[in-house]
């Protein structure tokens, strides 16, 4: 099996590279992190007019129609460089939903501004009695008239102040940990009974709370048939989870990368830390960790790519390998770092804040062990 990259997919590679290497050492990060929406509406742009916001969807809708291993290889350099605009929420979540369950109407009017950077979106699933299951959901929908009413609250909604619009999970019927019986609908952030509470997380990103409180949606902002929307969830977090698996991989990689280096420097006794053999050994760990996950990573996209019956299970093995193996590079980076490892000036606190944020997302390591077994 030939695992190279094409021609074209080596270019988005080097592109994405440059941009991070251009944009995104970790005192611009930092200052774009502390702006008032968290990230550059200039980057975001950028990433339009480079076609990087057209990659997953179809020609037909004025995209690129990219793979899951195209998505895979800009999430990875995303990941190198701690990237903060909304590629996740908008372009993974949002756009996903309406590539896999938009009507023609609703691709047309939702797709084109999100390839030419003028609309943010993002993706209200997560409720705070959810803990890890999708299919918990407590918030309604209930018919009213030709609309809905929906009352309830989403957690954890990444750059909901930004974003024009949001895809939120609402149970139209049956109890509330039934698969079926919960519906989606695009509704736009501006709407009336709709209020957020902002916050900055603990990686640098801005998230909200949002609370619903009879918010009027028509049955045309209903995404895809009624009481089915659980389907379409699973595949907007699988397709999440594979591009927070690459941009782990990412970070993986820089801090793998930044511990030898440091350990090159620094000396103790007369001597680089890097010739104690007991750190060679612990470095070479955390490359076999990396390696391993970036490996599965490729696997999986490869398989979501085919569309094969593996998917899930690798899916869930790949959430699991990389939560352990990012913990596991993570922590190390840190202690061999020593005091400095914990400081805002050095990128290493950072990385590791941004793994354990994607270890959470989607489900920890525990959750998809438990799914992977069962």
């Amino acid at each position: 099996m030939d695992l190279s990259y094409t021609e074209e997919q080596n270019l988005l590679r080097d592109s994405v590279k440059k941009f991070v290497d251009d944009h995104y050492d970790i005192s611009q990060r930092n200052k774009i992190s502390a702006s008032d929406e968290g990230f550059s509406r200039a980057h975001w742009q950028q990433f339009a007019d480079l076609g990087w916001l057209a990659l997953p969807f179809d020609e037909d809708d004025g995209g690129i129609g990219g793979t899951p291993v195209d998505t895979m290889i800009m999430l990875e350099e995303f990941g190198k460089g701690l990237v903060l605009e909304p590629y996740l929420p908008t372009v993974i979540m949002f756009g996903g939903a309406i590539n896999a369950a938009g009507n023609p109407q609703q691709r047309a009017e939702l797709i084109p501004p999100i390839i030419d950077g003028s609309l943010i979106a993002t993706f209200a699933y997560a409720e705070q009695q959810a803990h890890h299951d999708l299919n918990n959901v407590v918030t309604t929908a209930i018919r009213d008239g030709d609309n809905f009413l929906i009352n309830g609250e989403k957690s954890l909604v990444l750059n909901a102040q930004s974003a024009g619009k949001i895809l939120v999970s609402a149970r139209t019927s049956g109890d509330s940990q039934d698969p079926h019986g919960i519906s989606l609908f695009i509704v736009d952030a501006a709407a009336d009974g709709l209020t957020r509470t902002d916050y900055p997380t603990v990686d640098g990103l801005r998230a909200s709370e949002i609370k619903f409180t009879n918010v009027r949606v028509s049955d045309d902002q209903r995404l895809g048939p009624l009481d089915e929307g659980f389907g379409i969830i699973e595949k907007i977090a699988n397709r999440a989870i594979l591009a927070l698996a690459a941009e782990a991989i990412g970070g993986m990689q820089t801090l793998y990368e930044d511990t030898v280096n440091y350990t090159k420097q620094r000396k103790q006794f007369d001597h680089p830390l890097s010739e104690f053999q007991v750190l060679k050994h612990r470095m070479t760990e955390m490359f076999m960790e990396h390696a391993l996950a970036q490996s599965l990573c490729m696997k999986a996209n490869m398989l979501e790519t085919q569309g094969s019956s593996e998917t899930q299970r690798t899916i869930h093995a790949l959430k699991y390998l990389v939560g352990k193996a990012s913990r596991f590079v993570g922590q190390n980076a840190v202690q061999l770092h020593g005091g400095m490892g914990m400081t805002e000036e050095l990128r290493v606190a950072h990385y590791f804040k941004r793994l354990m944020v994607i270890d959470s997302q989607f489900g920890n390591t525990d959750h998809h062990l438990e799914r992977f077994v069962a």
